[in-house]
Formats: C-alpha cells, sequence, structure tokens
C-alpha cells in the first residue's frame, strides 16, 4: 500500500522532514519526504497497513517546534524504491 500525504502548519525549519525519516525508518516503512515551496511539508509511504495508520497518527504531532494544523492524504501509484529518502524542497 502506498499513500502521498500533505502535512500544514509551521512544519519547516523545525526538522520536521528529518523527524519524519527516522520515524518512517522505525516503523520500517519505504518513501521519501520532502519540503513544498508553499510551506507544507509531503511525503509517500509504502508498506503494511497498521505501519503507515502509526505514521499517519505521528504525523499529526511531529517534533517539538512544530505545530501540525492538517495532514491529509490520498492513495498514491508512485513507484516507491526501497529505503527512505530525504528530498530536496519541490
Amino acid at each position: 500500500m502506498v499513500i502521498n500525504v500533505r502535512i500544514k502548519g509551521r512544519v519547516q525549519g523545525v526538522g520536521y522532514r528529518y523527524w519524519v525519516a527516522n520515524r518512517a525508518d522505525a516503523l520500517g516503512l519505504d518513501g521519501w519526504v520532502r519540503n513544498r515551496r508553499d510551506g507544507s511539508v509531503e511525503a509517500v509511504f509504502s508498506g503494511l497497513p497498521d505501519a503507515l495508520q502509526e505514521m499517519l497518527k505521528s504525523c499529526y504531532k511531529g517534533p517539538t517546534m512544530a505545530r501540525v494544523t492538517s495532514v491529509t492524504e490520498c492513495p498514491s501509484d508512485d513507484v516507491v524504491e526501497t529505503g527512505f529518502q530525504t528530498r530536496q524542497t519541490g
């Protein structure tokens, strides 16, 4: 299962991407995360349904300095490589 997630709020400049990468690794998820030019963070996660649900719950919290206002998800057709990457702003 693969999902695309967009996280909005104070999520840039607070270590959110690196926090997501560490959490995704801990849950055994594949995919990537990047900042968006509009100030949001985008991620694609691939893995088992229970791990994906746990990641989504975690995205609402984020690192200490983050203030998440919304997390939206949709199914994705992206082909995801093994491992989890932190990408440049897109």
